[in-house]
């Protein structure tokens, strides 16, 4: 397009002379360029980068079409262009479309938003990226939880960067991911969205994801800041009631390293309110704490319709003008993901003088600023996404100007968004995340194993494997008459798979969750299907008594808002296995056949007596736990049951001992734990951290460099890990603080450092630990975080209910205050 000649020019070094706009010179400094563009931008241009649409991309590669919502009123792309636009939301993700034709349809869209605005700005694309690129066709890979499972950052870095290849591959530029939401109630239905219940845990793995994101080009995008998590009795949306300590110790720090030490460039507010201040409209929160204390110098993004709750839900905005003012003045630089309170409402209210039009401009200045830094605004920037490089421009034109029908078929298909080395990463984070609750022997599968019975309602599901930001559970389930994109082995192909000699016979039973299935013929009724349950039932029994051992599959289908077990408002009344799973699972280890319960799940259930592992008791003779491990989970659980696999997965979430006992979590505080004056006991069957292998560990000769340290020093401390088991194995070890007395109440125990210490058979290491003792700090009366001096016990284990080895050590000194430059790290190495 040809710019407007009397605009601020330079000269572009290099180039032949000519002369661009001061913002489109590559060679002038980021911020000289932002304040040149906004200088000539009228109001409304400016207001237009501050919001979304939401798109969906054409199926043929033409411009995508705005996509309707009942959340939303309809967008007239004519009518909002001429002034520019901030973002696309979500072109790949809406509906199934051929990754090349999307690419295309992206790329032809930004041409328009480009020649349609008089600078020539295009739209930063976003997408979900939650269990990999939300689009079709596209690696599904395990979700958080299982990310959590691995205690392996490293490896969480490497998957996130492979994702982060594949968007930046077909044009888009934002990634709405990770969630750093720390597990407080188990019942909550994005539970499988998060990393675990302790927030060192979350912050190093979340941060990990945010590097490899980042790195590969794509801004991530912190979710959900913060507290959302934390609502009233695990129900999606409800208020947060937490105090500021729990807020201070507990939510916030997986946000502040993730923006300490992960280069993030994005966050999103969360839907809730805490304490009646909902996160939209808290200044304190988002820029307060978030840019003033912590540095954060990226853009805030809504999370979506967040700002039109707080009229719609909230209720602290009268109409859509004082929505828009509020979020503004907190600190939300972004509406998304359409055009609703930041558009014709807020424009009204800024001509009126109601606004402050600095507030735009400070939005503003950071919007643009990172689309500079994208490279957006760049004289040479390329429209074209990298996947469409080497295509012919003559096809590209067909396609996408002609709908020329040979050129769409020759283009469909080329663009590669599962390769072997995706589905090769996915397995690789699956086999790491699965883990083995309990076992008595009877896994791996030996030789004398001939005939097995697998039984339960995940046992041929491919989809109980996906979490529901997956894109076949997300979007796909609404196009039952395209293809899933991706290959997704049940539980049973993959057992037949890795036991080619062993006779498997398969019945589902029951409906997973006491539902009919939707595409059932006819009406059924609830009577109808508790019927056919019970048969199902009677049927499995008779099936496990002529099988050497029986595998109960059981586990959540993933959903949004009540069309699942789990997943985005799909809540939990209680953690009982959904339907009549336990009635099933009771059933079976009655028969007296040994029985291996494997869970696919998104979040942690109730066992009831198969959790039991007392001598004598009717427990289950294993148990397998996997939280939506993605396309490559079933192989991975299959190869754990066969012992190809060894297992090495850690519990990131308690497992429940009772299925009423909630909110429970291991990082609690002594009343918070079993008592007399209680007769409700909320003891978890399996704590967080835990996890068996298919060999043994000895720990041992713990030394202590020092016994004392200034509430400014630090400790070290050392011991052997020798495996003494037969074959290979992981040790996971995991280092927690306990502060027997404090000025305020503290959890028992907090995990404070861990480390995935691989030994072959008969193999040892020594690992070391060095602990500052800012780790040992904690907000204390007065608001201010402290590191207080007294006893401490540095706690070695293989899980938080299992320390090996303890180091009682004392911090002497004066109470220390410490601050967001504090140390974050007790690093834990071989060596």
């Amino acid at each position: 397009m040809t710019l407007q000649t009397n605009l601020p020019s330079s000269t572009m070094p290099g180039s032949g002379g000519e002369t661009l706009p001061v913002w489109s010179d590559p060679s002038v400094g980021t911020a000289t360029r932002v304040k040149a563009l906004m200088a000539e931008m009228t109001l409304r241009e400016k207001v237009a980068q501050l919001f979304g649409v939401w798109v969906g991309a054409s199926a043929e590669g033409g411009e995508v079409a705005p996509h309707q919502h009942d959340m939303e009123d309809g967008v007239d792309l004519d009518a909002i262009l001429p002034d520019g636009l901030g973002q696309l939301t979500r072109p790949f993700g809406t509906n199934p479309v051929d990754p090349a034709l999307g690419a295309l349809s992206l790329l032809r869209t930004q041409e328009r938003v480009r020649s349609a605005n008089r600078f020539g700005i295009p739209a930063l694309a976003h997408e979900e990226c939650l269990a990999g690129f939300s689009a079709w066709g596209a690696t599904a890979y395990p979700v958080p939880l299982s990310w959590g499972a691995s205690f392996d950052p490293a490896l969480v870095r490497r998957m996130a960067a492979a994702i982060g290849r594949d968007m930046r591959s077909v044009g888009v530029h934002q990634g709405l991911a990770p969630v750093l939401d720390v597990v407080r109630d188990a019942r909550w239905g994005r539970v499988e969205e998060t990393i675990g219940e302790d927030p060192y845990l979350v912050g190093t793995v979340a941060t990990a994801y945010v590097q490899g994101l980042e790195s590969a080009g794509i801004v991530a995008t912190l979710k959900h800041f913060a507290g959302y998590s934390a609502s009233r009795g695990g129900r999606n949306h409800a208020p947060v009631s937490m105090g500021a300590r729990e807020r201070a110790d507990v939510i916030l720090p997986p946000f502040e390293m993730a923006v300490r030490e992960g280069g993030v460039r994005s966050v999103m507010h969360a839907y809730t309110d805490t304490d009646g201040i909902p996160s939209a409209a808290d200044r304190e929160l988002l820029t307060g704490l978030l840019r003033d204390t912590w540095g954060f110098d990226g853009t805030v993004v809504a999370d979506y319709f967040g700002i039109a709750f707080l009229k719609i839900m909230h209720g602290v905005a009268g109409d859509w003008a004082e929505a828009a003012a509020a979020a503004l003045a907190a600190g939300v630089d972004v509406e998304l993901p359409t055009v609703k309170t930041f558009g014709e409402p807020l424009v009204a209210a800024l001509e009126a003088g109601d606004v402050d039009v600095a507030l735009v401009d400070r939005a503003l200045e950071r919007v643009l600023r990172q689309k500079v830094e994208l490279g957006l605004l760049d004289a040479d920037w390329d429209p074209v996404p990298a996947v469409l490089r080497d295509v012919p421009g003559e096809v590209l034109a067909a396609v996408a100007g002609a709908g020329d029908e040979v050129a769409v078929a020759a283009l469909r298909g080329t663009v590669d968004l599962d390769t072997p080395a995706n589905r090769a990463l996915a397995r690789e984070v699956a086999e790491q995340a699965v883990v083995l609750l309990a076992n008595d022997g009877v896994l791996p599968l030996g030789p004398g194993v001939g005939r097995i019975a697998l039984v339960g309602p995940t046992a041929e599901d491919p989809m109980a494997v996906l979490g529901c930001y997956s894109f076949p559970a997300h979007v796909g389930l609404a196009h039952p008459e395209i293809p899933l994109g991706i290959s997704l082995p049940t539980l049973a192909a993959s057992l037949r798979a890795e036991l080619p000699g062993v006779a498997l016979d398969v019945l589902p039973a029951i409906t997973l969750d006491g539902t009919a299935d939707p595409s059932s013929a006819g009406a059924v009724s609830t009577a109808e299907v508790a019927a056919a349950d019970r048969a199902g039932i009677a049927a499995a029994v008779e099936l496990a008594r002529e099988a050497d051992v029986v595998v109960v599959a059981l586990g959540d289908r993933a959903g949004l808002f009540g069309r699942g077990t789990s997943g985005e408002g799909c809540d939990a009344e209680s953690l009982r296995l959904p339907g009549a799973q336990q009635d099933l699972l009771d059933a079976l280890l009655a028969t007296g056949r040994p029985v291996v319960a494997t869970i696919l799940s998104g979040r942690p259930y109730a066992l009831g007596a198969a959790a039991t592992t007392a001598p004598g008791e009717p427990g289950a003779a294993a148990i397998v736990q996997a939280f939506f491990a993605g396309e490559e989970g079933t192989p991975a659980v299959a190869g754990v049951l066969s012992g190809r696999v060894a297992p090495s997965g850690r519990l990131p979430v308690s497992v429940p001992g009772t299925e009423g006992a909630q909110p429970t979590s291991y990082l609690a505080a002594t009343l918070a734990q079993a008592t007399d004056v209680s007769n409700i006991d909320p003891t978890a069957a399996f704590a967080f951290g835990h996890g068996l292998t298919y060999t043994t560990f000895e720990w041992s000769d713990l030394v202590v460099s020092v016994a004392e340290a200034a509430t400014d020093g630090s400790f070290e401390a050392s011991f052997v890990v020798r495996n003494t088991g037969g074959r290979d194995g992981v040790e996971v070890v995991q280092l927690y603080a306990h502060d027997p007395v404090a000025s305020v109440v503290r959890p028992v125990q907090r995990l404070v450092g861990y480390l995935r210490v691989p030994l072959a058979a008969g193999a040892s290491a020594r690992v070391s630990a060095t602990v500052p003792a800012d780790v040992l700090s904690f907000t204390g009366r007065d608001g201010r975080r402290i590191v207080e001096p007294g006893a401490i016990e540095l706690r070695f284990g293989a899980s938080s209910a299992d320390v090996r080895l303890v180091a009682p050590v004392s911090l002497v000194g004066d109470v220390r205050v410490v601050d967001h430059t504090r140390e974050l790290h007790a690093p834990l190495v071989v060596g």
